[in-house]
């Protein structure tokens, strides 16, 4: 599949799920477009300036009523809300896990007044960023995210895993254990133990070695968030591609690498 025919099915299926959205009348582009546009952003890796010289280049034709670079990144964070529709349902078990995600070398850390991220641990080392939780269902799709600084303990999510109860028992790590007490439906697992916790490492291992999610560049909150929902919202569409299709041992096989940009 060449990255043109790719586009146009990605916006296909990106316009069936907001068939019921209408357009400002005065805006250049359709919120269909500007969440296709916001997608493609995310699974390119790329940062802003790289991603406008893209799509300028090989997708002006496809987009022709293209805003200019900051305006498109507003209208990224402006239409946000529209990812929820991407997001997984939720099964009987899910599994919930952060991901440190580095917006700043920690040598200049508060060198600016708008620095945004904070300075935390991630895999051993020291990053300044922000950490996201994300929680899957039993099949890897995601079915909700959260964000905090970096220099947030895990057991601050146990609010966002409380959100579940009725709907998903939701295994953690021991580090979402809180003092005030834990939500009913998490399940606290030591090293070692309910290995089935692994999925969401992988989801972790795909959007960074395909999106290099483990490093971002923006400047403001709101944006960040905005990158985090297009790319919950990206990852399901792409991993659900063909369908969830198990092979001869059962096992469903997650796979995003052949939609990299």
């Amino acid at each position: 599949m060449n990255t043109e025919v790719f586009v146009i099915a990605l916006f296909c299926k990106v316009d069936d799920e907001m068939k019921d959205v209408a357009r400002f009348p005065l805006a250049s582009l359709w919120p269909p477009e500007v969440v296709t546009l916001a997608l493609l952003f995310v699974i390119s890796g790329r940062k802003g300036r790289a991603f406008d010289r893209w799509v300028r280049a090989n997708l002006s034709h496809l987009f022709p009523a293209l805003p200019d670079r900051t305006n498109l990144f507003r209208l990224f964070a402006s239409h946000e809300e529209h990812t929820a529709r991407f997001l997984a349902p939720t099964t009987a078990l899910g599994v919930a896990d952060t991901f440190g995600v580095e917006l700043l070398h920690p040598i200049r850390e508060g060198r600016s007044k708008g620095q945004i991220g904070r300075k935390g641990v991630s895999n051993h080392r020291w990053i300044v960023g922000a950490k996201l939780c994300l929680a899957v269902n039993q099949f890897g799709l995601i079915t909700g995210w959260d964000m905090a600084r970096a220099n947030t303990h895990d057991s601050a999510f146990s609010s966002f895993v409380a959100t579940y109860v009725n709907e998903s028992m939701v295994l953690a790590d021991t580090g979402f254990h809180s003092a005030g007490g834990d939500p009913e439906n998490m399940k606290l697992c030591r090293r070692g133990r309910w290995n089935v916790r692994m999925l969401i490492e992988t989801v972790f291992s795909m959007i960074t070695g395909a999106w290099n999610a483990k490093r971002m560049w923006h400047r403001t909150w709101k944006h960040l968030g905005a990158h985090f929902a297009y790319l919950a919202a990206a990852f399901n569409l792409l991993v659900a591609w063909h369908g969830l299709k198990p092979d001869k041992d059962g096992v469903v096989r997650l796979s995003i690498a052949q939609f990299v940009l």
